[in-house]
């Protein structure tokens, strides 16, 4: 029997101003393993898990993985997960996308479903509500997504060589939390900053321009309402600054800040001061210094006895191998 090993990169998303819109792959990843067993389901895990970890039918990547198996039709006797998770849960760097989409990409090369990219970001996208993680985890580099309702477009952009560098503190906060922040409306004006703001963050990376970065990595949409939320999270992102970084912003909806830094700055000072920042608001943190992922999701399987051991190795499949569309 085939088993299946997808790796994932971990993202930051909206990055300033590009709510829901702009998504950065990161090179820290979690890996999803799957093959079929002769009835039931098993899960395990290891690496970043929390005790609320569910290791049922609730899990996102069995729930992703059912979602293919219905849309194909086609299903395996049982089903064993293996998640190694590099993506600490619940921190900003789309943990649930790369289950997600993990899960997705895994279960489609297990029942040979040939669901394209494409299909596979619009199942990703109704799971989560936005698409912004999930291109960035599938594809790599820079997303750019427009998803509103049946609309689903995004498009892939290179980044110039840069160096992120990620604080996450020691604070609970959910997706959803974070989201019941927002107001229900914003002012034009708002929207209008934000449009421009976002378009210049993206020409900023992808020039490798730090100057226009500084400038462009702002936001009136989200980042106002849920930084209050977060502890210590203003002085440790001033500290980054300070410390070289050329602009800072939450990583999707929190807890965790991103700072950018050309790739030959001082990334150690600047994780520092932001440690710094958040302890002297007395919020323990952990920081990683990384460089952007270009490569996106990965696909390979081989052949394994019922237990998962290998007997055969066969050649890698690739996910270039799925059609686009």
């Amino acid at each position: 029997m085939k088993k299946i090993t997808v790796s994932v990169p971990a993202t930051t998303a909206n990055l300033g101003a590009g709510f829901d819109c702009l998504g950065l792959a990161l090179n820290l990843r979690s890996k999803v393993e799957v093959w079929e067993i002769e009835k039931g389901l098993e899960i395990e895990a290891e690496g970043e898990v929390e005790d609320d970890l569910p290791f049922d039918e609730s899990n996102l990547i069995v729930k992703a993985a059912e979602r293919v198996f219905a849309k194909v039709n086609r299903r395996p006797k049982g089903l064993h997960v293996r998640a190694v998770n590099g993506i600490p849960l619940s921190s900003g760097l789309g943990s649930s996308a790369a289950a997600i989409v993990g899960g997705l990409v895994a279960a489609n090369a297990l029942v040979d479903g040939r669901l394209s990219r494409h299909d596979i970001l619009r199942m990703a996208y109704e799971m989560e509500g936005h698409a912004d993680n999930a291109a960035a985890t599938l594809f790599g580099g820079l997303a750019v997504v427009s998803g509103a309702g049946d609309e689903l477009m995004t498009h892939s952009l290179t980044v110039a060589p840069i160096r992120v560098i990620i604080a996450l503190p020691a604070v609970a906060l959910s997706t959803s939390e974070a989201r019941a922040a927002l107001p229900p409306e914003v002012p034009l004006k708002s929207a209008v900053f934000n449009i421009g703001h976002a378009l210049l963050t993206a020409q900023a990376l992808t020039s490798g321009n730090f100057e226009l970065l500084a400038r462009a990595m702002a936001d009136r949409l989200h980042q106002p309402f849920r930084q209050p939320l977060i502890p210590g999270c203003e002085q440790a992102a001033a500290q980054a600054l300070t410390a070289g970084a050329a602009a800072v912003t939450l990583s999707g909806a929190g807890p965790s800040l991103a700072a950018f830094a050309p790739p030959t700055g001082r990334h150690d000072l600047i994780a520092s001061a932001m440690r710094s920042g958040f302890e002297a608001s007395g919020v323990g943190c952990r920081t990683f210094v990384l460089p952007v992922d270009a490569q996106g999701t990965k696909l390979k399987w081989k052949l394994v006895d019922s237990h998962g051991g290998a007997f055969k190795k066969e050649p890698p499949a690739s996910l270039d191998d799925l059609p686009e569309s």
